[in-house]
Formats: structure tokens, C-alpha cells, sequence
């Protein structure tokens, strides 16, 4: 886009940095047995024009989509870069799609290759991929992979580095981002180098990073926020970018990198929690914070056990984060700005201001950013120049995105208050109506009900129905415990007077009829989460909703799916 600094456009920002800061580490990825691979940026922009010129050698059309389905890693930036430099288009895949999903997303794109990565089920997804399309492993790909196709570094090894200084222009398209579908069939949102430039130029103000800044890598690099406030935050800073080696490594990959910007989902941000409750029940935890020079104490061990000691900007986002959970982090010294965007925006929309408590609310807009509510159905809208082209091979889906005037439709319902700040207070088409007529939002009673220690996901449903009822998913810990019948009664009675509370806080049509306690994990695998980790309402109802009705007249209050 014509109003979008060159100074943010992706591989200039390469470029200044491996001529300006050439020796300075740009990135750090672990290896395995606690090694890491230190790349500077003089190494970061040899491999990425190795690697571009092996591309552009293939004589692709301009523009041609080239795929990456890799969990997150050095090769994988240096991969974005590399296509865009040999003037192609990439398409990130989650690390955890099904082969159906792949092989739906590389047909659709009309994907010339594929980058195969890091993978942990690199069996389950092969299949999705053409045998005949070509493939390109990484160092860390499975060892599968390593023998099919040609490698990263024998790639490198023997192609010279590309001289030119290619430039794209703003207007070009750089990538299609596949939306993650909790609705549905994912679509590809368009985006250009200028809607990227002009996003993170917003970002990089508000968050104030710069390049001492240190942050990991560990959430999915094809979902927006990574991408944006990762991989776009490093160019335009040249900060430091650690990565996650596994689930199991995340505390060391924590302590190792510790991160001077963090952001994580909020789930997440829950299991964190969850961990320092495990460890320091609640009651003795707000007790010691409440004690002068000892809570100071308490707040940098906690902080340093969980990696952020050194944390100056701490956000969430993806999906509301829970007032409570966001006062407990503050009473930690670790304020979590609220961030609110999504794929269609590149997730630059709303975020709230460090060192104001705006919590139960997303901010207000960054600079630049227009937001209204819709009168008629309280709906959120906005524009900025960081929206997206449309959907790709979809006018007509593309059309309906937008108002007649231009603004985007978010799906999501809202209230903006007289400082301007935007709160959240559902989707629009997640609200549902009882047997009584009476309509339920389901968010803020989602955002109490995982408050329970043992809760790591819930929805609310019951269209229908007489009253709501709540679905919750058990941390993994505690639902091996619920195995034995005194840890199961007395896990009961903990969620039976959780209930009771939450219902005495709401209005008479809202209150839940029971609690049922899903005995299957909900996953990305079973295809019942995204894989960030938002819950597929229209699978929950598949699975679930022929057992609404006796659920409902069982006059349980606690029930335990399939017992």
C-alpha cells in the first residue's frame, strides 16, 4: 500500500540488518540435548538468498505460492524470507492440520511446493501432501522426510547466493493466511507487504520494542499474531528470537530466552496459573502478597519460576482473557495487556495501554485504526490499511466481509465505553436462545467457569433448552486424579460449589442447569480445538448435543460424560 513505510517492508528490513548489525545473533534455535544453533545476521541472509536462488532457478510464474507446514524455527523465517526474495507468494500451514486440511489448503493455493519441517506427526500429515509436488526438509524435519526430499542444507551448500537487492512492492500480494476455522473450511486471507509494513509500524509504537528486546517463539508461526508481532517485530527491530524446542522443554526454552516481550493465548496464560496454584495453593499465595517485603519476594520467584523476570510487556489475545485471571497476574507484578484483532486486520485492531488498567476491556485502537458498534446488531467493525485484500478465490465470501462502506465485519459484539476503550461481549452468532425465549451469551459465563483450578477449557451451550448447561475439559493432570474415586468425589464437590457460585452471580436465564465433565481431552488432533486453542462450537454440538436433554432432567448437578 502506497501509505505503508518502506522503512517496515519485510526484506529491506533483511537487508539493513545483515549490512548494519552483521555479527549480532538474530536468532537461536535449540538442537536437541541442550544444544543450541546461534544464526547472526550476516548467516540469516546468506541462507536466505542460497535459498532464493534455488527457488527463482525453478522458473515458477511471479507470484507463484510456495507452502511451509513446519512447527516454528529458525529454517521457517528464513523460508518466508527466501520466497519472498525468489518473488513468490508463501502459505504458512499449522504444524497440526489433518492430511484432509493439507491437502484442501496446498490444492486451493494451487501450492507449487512445499517446505516440510518439524513435525511431530509427520506420518499422520504425508498424506495430505501430492507425491508429486516438490518438498524441501529442514535439519530437525522427520527422518522420513530427510530421506525423501532434498534437504536445507544441501540445498544451501550448493547454490550461490543471490546478489540483487530484489525489492516488492507494497502492493504486492506476500501471503495467504489460512484462518484456523472455527466456523469452518478454512479460508486464505490475502495480505500484501504493505498491509505487513503498516501493522507493524503500528505495533512496533505501541509495544515500544526495540532491538535489545528478546522474545520466544513457540506459538504457531502461520497464526497471525506470531507472525506479525514474531517474525514481523524481528525485522523491523532486529531483536533476538528464541524458539520452544517441545511441549516437555517449554520451562527451559522459558528460562533460557527470558523474554523481555511475551505474549500467549489464554489458555495458556491458565495453565500458568495453574502451575503456581499446584505449587503455592491460593489462599497462602495471596496471603505472603499481602505481607510488605515478603510479597515483593514472593512476586520475583514466581516471576523468575516461570521464565518472565524479565518480562517488561506481557500480552494475551486470541480470545478474551478473564478479569480475574488478569487482576491475579498484576497482583504478580506481571500486567497483561489485553490485545484484539484477527486474521482479516492482521490482528492490529485493539490493544490496551501499558501502566492502565483497562482490564474487561481490549483498549482502545492503535493509531490509524477506525472502530464502530452497529446499531442494529452490536456488532464490531473497523478499518485501518492493514485489511486484508479479501478472501482468495472467494469474491463472494470477500464481498460479505465488508459493509457497503468499507468496514470490516469482526463477528464479534461489543460496547465502547466514553474513553474509547472496546469491550468484548460475545459473537454474534454464539448468542443462543432458551426453550423460554431468553437469549444467553455464552463469553463472560466461559470466562468464569475456567477460572476453576482444574478447568483448562468449557462451553456454554443449550439452545433450546430450558437453561444453559456448561461443557468443561480437565486439565490432564486432574483428570487422571479424577481415576481415583476419593480424588474424583472430592473434585465433585470443588466444581459443585463452583457452580453454585457462578450461578448466584447471574440472571435467572443464564444460570446452568449442571456441569458436565468431558472424559475426552479436546484437542487439535480430534479436530475439537484450533490450533490456538479456541473451541470448535459446532463440533462440541455434534459430539455432544443428543445428550442435552438427559443431562438436562437428571437433576445432577455435576455430570461425568460417558459414566
Amino acid at each position: 500500500m502506497s501509505s505503508a513505510s518502506p522503512d517496515h517492508l519485510a526484506l529491506q528490513r533483511l537487508y539493513y540488518w545483515e549490512k548494519t548489525s552483521p555479527d549480532r545473533i538474530a536468532l537461536t534455535q535449540p538442537m536437541g540435548g541442550g544444544v543450541v544453533q546461534d544464526f547472526t545476521w550476516a548467516q540469516v541472509g546468506d541462507q536466505v538468498r542460497r535459498m532464493a536462488a534455488h527457488l527463482k532457478v525453478q522458473g515458477w510464474e511471479p507470484g507463484a505460492r510456495v507452502a511451509i507446514l513446519s512447527k516454528n524455527c529458525a529454517w521457517w523465517l528464513m523460508t518466508d524470507l527466501a520466497i519472498w526474495m525468489a518473488g513468490y507468494v508463501s502459505v504458512p500451514l499449522y504444524p497440526t492440520l489433518a492430511h484432509d486440511t493439507i491437502r484442501q489448503i496446498l490444492t486451493h493455493s494451487g501450492a507449487r511446493a512445499c517446505f516440510v519441517g518439524k513435525l511431530d506427526d509427520w506420518h499422520v500429515m504425508k498424506p495430505g501432501v501430492p507425491s508429486e509436488m516438490p518438498c524441501i526438509s529442514y535439519p530437525l524435519s522427520p527422518a522420513d522426510a530427510i530421506k525423501c526430499y532434498d534437504g536445507w542444507d544441501a540445498i544451501i551448500a550448493r547454490n550461490k547466493p543471490l546478489k540483487e537487492t530484489v525489492v516488492r512492492a507494497s502492493d504486492e500480494l506476500a501471503t495467504l493466511i489460512y484462518t484456523s476455522g472455527t466456523t469452518g473450511t478454512p479460508k486464505g486471507v490475502m495480505h500484501t507487504f504493505g498491509t505487513f509494513a503498516w501493522a507493524i509500524g503500528r505495533g512496533v509504537d505501541r509495544v515500544q520494542m526495540v532491538k535489545e528486546d528478546r522474545m520466544l517463539s513457540y506459538l504457531p508461526l502461520a497464526h497471525v499474531v506470531e507472525r506479525v508481532l514474531v517474525e514481523h517485530g524481528w525485522l523491523a527491530t532486529g531483536m533476538h528470537v528464541f524458539f520452544a524446542e517441545s511441549l516437555d522443554t517449554f520451562a527451559a526454552d522459558l528460562q533460557r530466552a527470558r523474554p523481555t516481550i511475551f505474549f500467549s493465548v489464554p489458555r495458556l496464560w491458565v495453565k500458568f496459573q495453574h502451575g503456581v496454584h499446584h505449587k503455592l495453593p491460593p489462599a497462602k499465595l495471596k496471603l505472603l502478597l499481602s505481607i510488605p517485603i515478603i510479597g515483593g519476594l514472593i512476586q520475583r520467584k514466581v516471576q523468575k519460576a516461570l521464565g518472565l523476570d524479565q518480562c517488561r510487556f506481557a500480552a494475551g489475545g486470541a480470545a478474551p482473557m478473564p478479569v480475574s485471571l488478569l487482576a491475579w497476574y498484576r497482583k504478580l507484578g506481571v500486567p497483561i495487556n489485553e490485545g484484539y484483532g484477527m486474521t482479516e486486520n492482521l490482528a492490529v485492531s485493539h490493544l490496551t495501554l501499558a501502566g492502565k488498567n483497562q482490564e474487561g476491556t481490549v483498549g482502545p485502537t492503535y493509531p490509524g485504526v477506525d472502530a464502530r458498534i452497529d446499531p442494529g446488531t452490536g456488532e464490531i467493525q473497523m478499518r485501518s490499511q492493514a485489511l486484508m485484500l479479501g478472501y482468495y478465490k472467494e469474491p463472494e465470501l470477500s464481498k460479505e466481509a465488508f459493509t457497503a462502506d468499507g468496514w470490516l465485519r469482526t463477528g464479534d459484539k461489543g460496547q465502547i465505553d466514553s474513553q474509547g476503550n472496546l469491550r468484548i461481549t460475545g459473537r454474534v452468532k454464539d448468542l443462543f436462545k432458551t426453550s423460554k425465549g431468553k437469549y444467553v451469551a455464552p463469553a463472560p459465563i466461559e470466562d468464569k467457569l475456567v477460572m476453576h483450578d482444574a478447568v483448562e477449557a468449557c462451553v456454554v451451550t443449550g439452545a433450546n433448552l430450558g437453561q444453559p448447561l456448561g461443557i468443561v475439559m480437565l486439565s490432564p493432570d486432574d483428570l487422571a486424579r479424577a481415576a481415583d474415586p476419593a480424588a474424583r468425589n472430592e473434585l465433585q464437590a470443588s466444581l459443585e460449589e463452583h457452580l453454585k457460585r457462578i450461578n448466584e452471580t447471574l440472571d435467572p436465564h443464564e444460570q446452568l442447569k449442571c456441569l458436565v465433565v468431558a472424559t475426552t481431552a479436546w484437542t487439535v488432533e480430534n479436530d475439537i480445538v484450533t490450533p490456538t486453542f479456541k473451541v470448535k462450537r459446532n463440533r462440541i454440538e455434534d459430539l455432544y448435543s443428543s445428550s442435552y436433554e438427559r443431562w438436562e432432567s437428571s437433576g445432577q448437578a455435576i455430570i461425568w460424560q460417558g459414566a
